[in-house]
């Protein structure tokens, strides 16, 4: 007989996936800080990586940059710290760590699919299965100045190019199966031209996870044709909420489930032991991931003009933009530099707000902010509401800026049952709840 209150029972809730941003060379970190440590010591990665394995992440995430920004031919301030490579790095936390997920951003614009397939195959073996590559690509000239081809691709390209990398990739790691000899791979394409045999083995999780970042159309399709995970931008209810469904509404189109893709918007907090205690330290982290010259250096890029006189304190500047402008080289660069600019200056005006004020309101802002415990709901309000699968939390501080989250909002998120007491499988895949991928190649 049927229960009477078997339809009124809840579901379960939704479990929430975190993953931890290393705060290096972006315009969240703040370096003004006594607190703010090295960005290349490996003392600095693995205080954070461990911290983040404390807490029973999902995966501790490392952008990359494959050249140092530069304003009017001079390297950019935030990154004279230096950048170091991805892989290398993660490859000595593999040793380290024992579960914690460990992702590299690289670059499928400037790299080859045999060697790269080869690397992440080698980190998914010393880290025994937590390996994953965040799928990014490259449109510009300038960061191609630094390779071989010494150009770059047309933008409608890019994903082509990743789309026919990752399957690569993937061929790649199925060509050796267990138990079974290597196979030898052919394949023509109209970016690669292909006949190789696997140097090692398939990997403890078949493939290295696939996350990518991309927010336009055809990022969105490529997410959902290729990806497991989303870094996405959407950090307020709203767009997150219309992202999620936008995306997860492309699976099925490409055979997939919404459980065998996870969206995992990038994320800040801040926390106080009251709300009011929190606001006031957002206010004032926002005002030191603000400097001065983080302000002028953000209006240079919309106007493309040298503001290195601008009184931030005042108003944005009464030239136009200058539409073909390099004084800034290696920053994302606004396509409508006129739209932008009349867009801004009306904030400004309706708002009152001073050239600072204005790229605080712009960029400086804090996603979570409050005592852990209305962060701890806020958060899980965006999972069980179907806006995200979970957040990749990115710490002002370096290395020890994800320690209060670990320490005052996991343990609350635990409580509520929407976040795993310990792991409980070995692999990246286990974590994030993905399908295993199938032991055999598919026919």
């Amino acid at each position: 007989m049927t229960d009477p209150g078997e339809h009124a029972r809840p579901h379960p809730p939704k479990q929430i996936h975190l993953a931890a941003h290393f705060p290096g060379v972006n315009n969240t970190t703040v370096w003004s800080d006594p607190e703010s440590g090295s960005q290349i010591d490996f003392a600095s990665f693995l205080h954070l990586a461990r911290t983040a394995e404390r807490g029973k992440f999902d995966f501790f995430f490392l952008a990359e940059g494959l050249r140092l920004r530069e304003r009017a031919g001079r390297v950019h301030d935030l990154d004279v710290v230096g950048r170091p490579e991805s892989l290398t790095v993660l490859s000595a936390l593999a040793g380290v760590t024992s579960r914690l997920g460990l992702a590299a951003t690289v670059n499928a614009t400037f790299n080859e699919p045999y060697e790269l397939a080869r690397r992440l195959a080698s980190l998914d073996h010393l880290s025994g299965g937590r390996a994953a590559w965040n799928v990014v690509t490259s449109s510009d000239a300038f960061t191609g100045e630094n390779f071989r081809r010494g150009g770059y691709l047309d933008r409608a390209d890019r994903y082509l190019r990743a789309a026919e990398f990752v399957g690569l990739a993937r061929a790649l790691w199925d060509g050796w199966p267990p138990g079974g000899p290597p196979t030898k791979v052919t394949h023509t394409g109209p970016q690669f031209r292909v006949s190789a045999r696997p140097a090692l083995p398939r990997s403890p999780q078949g493939h290295p996870v696939v996350i990518q970042a991309g927010d336009s159309d055809e990022g969105r399709e490529f997410g959902a044709s290729t990806a497991d995970v989303i870094f996405s931008r959407h950090s307020t209810l709203e767009t997150a909420r219309a992202f999620y469904k936008d995306v997860k509404a492309r699976l099925a189109a490409h055979g997939r489930s919404p459980d065998e893709l996870k969206i995992m918007p990038g994320v800040t907090y801040v926390l106080g032991d009251t709300e009011a205690e929190a606001r006031e330290r957002a206010a004032a982290i926002r005002r030191q991931q603000v400097s001065p010259q983080t302000a002028v250096a953000f209006v240079e890029r919309v106007w493309g003009r040298d503001l290195s006189g601008l009184d931030v304190e005042g108003p944005l500047p009464d030239a136009d933009p200058v539409p073909d402008s390099d004084l800034i080289q290696g920053w994302a660069h606004a396509g409508d530099r006129f739209g932008v600019a009349e867009q801004w200056r009306a904030i400004a005006e309706e708002k009152k707000l001073s050239v600072r004020e204005l790229v605080i309101e712009l960029t400086g802002r804090q996603s979570f902010i409050g005592t852990p415990a209305s962060v701890a709901a806020e958060l899980d309000a965006y999972v069980q509401g179907d806006a995200v699968d979970g957040f990749i939390l990115v710490p002002h501080l370096t290395p020890g800026g994800l320690d209060d989250f670990v320490d005052r909002v996991v343990p609350l998120l635990q409580e509520r049952g929407t976040f795993r007491a310990d792991y409980a499988g070995t692999t990246l895949r286990d974590h994030l709840g993905l399908p295993a991928v199938p032991r055999e190649p598919a026919s």
